[in-house]
């Protein structure tokens, strides 16, 4: 078995200047809520607070989701894709995801 940081270490945060895509997936659901960025110390404080963090492209700084809004996102699982480039974070979400209100940001359908 793997430690965290173990499997902290083998993520590949180089193909994406620093930063993995996080698919964010509802618990109860199985909805896909979001896609968000994260760097390493937001994995790490992720794993550490079982509270979702990302890291901000726009604002260039860590966020906690839900920390201003209240919507937040309890980490129930992560779990890492086969060539250790993306996350899946499966959450227990509190209110909506989307910052326009919507339950999820995935919502404007194409086909």
């Amino acid at each position: 078995m793997t430690t965290n940081s173990g499997m902290i270490d083998r993520l590949d945060f180089k193909k994406g200047n620093g930063l993995i895509p996080v698919v964010v997936q509802d618990a109860k659901t199985k909805e896909t809520l979001m896609l968000a960025y994260a760097n390493k110390e937001a994995v790490e404080l992720t794993l550490k607070t079982k509270k979702a963090t990302y890291w901000s492209r726009s604002r260039s700084e860590l966020w906690v989701k839900g920390e201003t809004s209240g919507n937040t996102q309890k980490i129930i699982s992560v779990t890492t894709d086969c060539d250790y480039d993306a996350l899946l974070y499966v959450v227990e979400q509190k209110g909506v995801t989307c910052h326009t209100g919507a339950p999820t940001c995935f919502f404007n359908k194409m086909l």
